[in-house]
């Protein structure tokens, strides 16, 4: 039986894996995983903890990369599909020996490279620089927006894909009767006017933000709750909310299973992200039929059309910002109008497209094998 080990920096990445992980069960190989481990990977055969860690400046990562080598050695994989920054850089440099052998293919889907236009000089010098040096060492390069193709393009092998799919079966718009229900549920009335975040908080996500300005906010939207959903990984946000007194307007929700049913009751959904690649938070506020207010990056400018599925602003302008979400609490008309165009535009990301545009991919290189 062919075997397939897929490698990301943490296990929570795997629910972006699964559907390519089942699809190459379906067609008989024995799927194994590895990360750091801090949670259950699902639809894989063996999973694997190694101490791989975020940070390129970690230590752990020298005995992760020492860990996954010996992994790859021990148990003959055909593929290792590297996926984050870190799981890229350590999965390449660990299987470098048994790739030059002729013994693994190795495939790395980059989700966002840390260098992109108007990123600081210290991103170019250090991740372009590996990104370059790296790229001799796998056979597939996989981006997921036009920036990163464009600039790679002439490093190999290199493809571009729509994102790794979005379950529209999930994620879908629901009528006004429904949202009143949902609301009611989770413990929201049909009057609040609800702003949604969906993402890690951490500096990049740049949740601060939109929070900082909680006041300008409720002097035209009295009835305001923003929503922030996901893992805090820095206590800023909540530092600021607690001196602030915010607690009212700011709920912090943590990780959750049903960000499909708070993304539907939502009438905005946020982001101000300094850096993205194709998120997917955006995309499956799109399918729920939610207009977007979103910085200026190049994950939000593949996705969204500014003044038409939503609103893009700069993210060192405060006044962008309130003026957009002032635009859309204004005018319910045009909040309309973007839902509609924005359920229209979700279905190319859909997650069958994606299996069917990575099962391409797939299938070049094990004809290779």
């Amino acid at each position: 039986m062919k075997k397939i080990l897929f490698l990301s920096n943490t296990a929570n990445f795997s629910k972006f894996n699964r559907p390519f992980m089942r699809w190459f069960t379906e067609q008989g190989w024995q799927v194994d995983y590895c990360s750091a481990g801090e949670e259950k990977v699902y639809d894989c055969v063996n999973q694997y903890s190694i101490s791989i860690a975020r940070s390129p400046f970690s230590l752990k990562n020298i005995k992760a990369y020492k860990e996954l080598k010996k992994i790859l050695e021990e148990n003959h994989y055909e593929i290792l599909h590297c996926h984050t920054p870190m799981g890229g850089v350590i999965g390449r440099l660990a299987a470098k020996k048994l790739w030059r052998e002729g013994k693994i293919k190795v495939i790395y889907t980059a989700h966002g490279f840390h260098f992109y236009k108007g990123a600081p000089l210290l991103n170019w010098i250090l991740y372009y620089s590996m990104e370059k040096w790296l790229c001799h060492y796998e056979d597939t390069l996989v981006t997921i927006n036009n920036e990163d193709f464009e600039r790679t393009k002439k490093w190999g092998r290199t493809y571009k894909i729509d994102g790794v799919g979005v379950n529209l079966s999930r994620f879908h718009s629901c009528s006004k009767e429904e949202k009143i229900i949902f609301r009611k549920e989770l413990g929201f009335s049909a009057n609040d006017f609800i702003i949604t975040v969906v993402a890690e908080c951490n500096k990049n996500k740049n949740q601060i933000m939109l929070v900082r300005n909680i006041d300008k906010l409720n002097t035209f939207i009295p009835n305001l709750k923003v929503l922030l959903i996901g893992k805090e990984t820095l206590p800023i946000v909540r530092k600021y909310v607690t001196e602030n007194l915010l607690f009212d307007t700011v709920q912090f929700l943590g990780y959750r299973n049903d960000v499909e049913k708070l993304t539907m009751i939502s009438d905005i959904a946020f982001s101000a992200s300094l850096r993205e690649g194709l998120p997917v938070n955006i995309i499956e506020a799109m399918a729920c039929g939610i207009p977007v207010v979103c910085s200026n990056n190049r994950g939000h400018r593949s996705l969204i059309k500014d003044g038409e599925t939503g609103f893009i602003f700069n993210s060192k302008s405060d006044k962008e910002m309130i003026e957009a979400i002032r635009k859309l609490k204004e005018n319910p008309v045009l909040r309309e109008q973007m839902a509609e165009r924005n359920i229209e535009e979700s279905k190319k990301y859909s997650v069958d497209i994606a299996i069917n545009n990575m099962a391409i991919i797939y299938e070049e290189l094990i004809k290779s094998l």
